[in-house]
């Protein structure tokens, strides 16, 4: 029997996550390359994303498919994901907005996004993203969309990311998408972060699973992890699957 092209890159990527030569391979390189910054080497339209292309693949195919008209991003850093996301809701091509929220959003950061030609688009909060204010002018901005997507990327605590989840998993609705990014960290040498105060066994997978525990909305998609292999994110693809 003849399978569709879909189904038969499903099943390729399947065969490579049930690979333990290949999972193993793929952790070795993460963490290889960690210390050599590898997610600083590129840039989104001309500014820097913090990210690997992988994921940001996986990221406009999420957008595509699912269609958000507001995506919430918890940590800007040079902003190059904001621009990212907007650039997407633009290839769209309806009213789709994104607003970022950041503890310290520099100067010169601010002013770089700000001129970009995809700031039209761009809504940016200064403060905690789990600040009750905060949070608060973000539900504003969410009152009226019809399918808002969640990327959380700031603090990455467990008790951070746990209450993020809490406070922003009700504005997702079914069929979209919050990306808890840096789940790697679990998977990572214990040493890998000495300036940070997240770790292993205190990092967004074990707020991820904590999270999981206590909602039946949320499942984790695993065949985007499986066909990226390369991802800071596994088991932080979580996609909504009731109202």
């Amino acid at each position: 029997m003849t399978i569709s092209f879909d189904e038969q890159c499903k099943l390729n990527a399947a065969r490579m996550a049930a690979s333990q030569d290949i999972t193993d391979l793929t952790l070795q390189w993460v963490c290889k390359t960690a210390p050599y910054k590898y997610t600083y080497n590129f840039k989104w339209l001309g500014r820097p994303i913090i990210q690997f292309p992988q994921d940001m693949f996986a990221m406009q195919e999420i957008i595509w498919n699912t269609r958000p008209d507001l995506i919430v991003e918890t940590g800007i850093a040079h902003g190059g994901s904001l621009i990212f996301y907007a650039s997407m809701m633009e290839l769209i091509g309806e009213d789709g907005m994104v607003v970022g929220i950041d503890v310290d959003i520099r100067n010169h950061n601010r002013a770089e996004i700000e001129k970009h030609r995809m700031f039209r688009r761009i809504s940016m909060i200064e403060g905690s993203s789990i600040d009750e204010a905060v949070v608060k002018g973000v539900y504003r901005l969410a009152e009226g969309k019809r399918k808002v997507m969640v990327a959380l990327d700031s603090n990455h605590t467990h008790e951070h990311v746990l209450r993020e989840l809490q406070k922003y998993s009700p504005l997702v609705k079914k069929e979209s998408y919050i990306i808890v990014f840096d789940t790697i960290i679990e998977s990572m040498p214990i040493d890998s972060f000495p300036d940070r105060p997240w770790n292993k066994g205190n990092n967004p997978m074990t707020a991820v699973h904590e999270f999981l525990k206590s909602t039946d909305r949320f499942v984790v998609d695993k065949e985007i992890e499986n066909k990226l292999l390369i991802t800071v994110a596994p088991v932080g693809y979580l996609k909504c699957i009731k109202d």
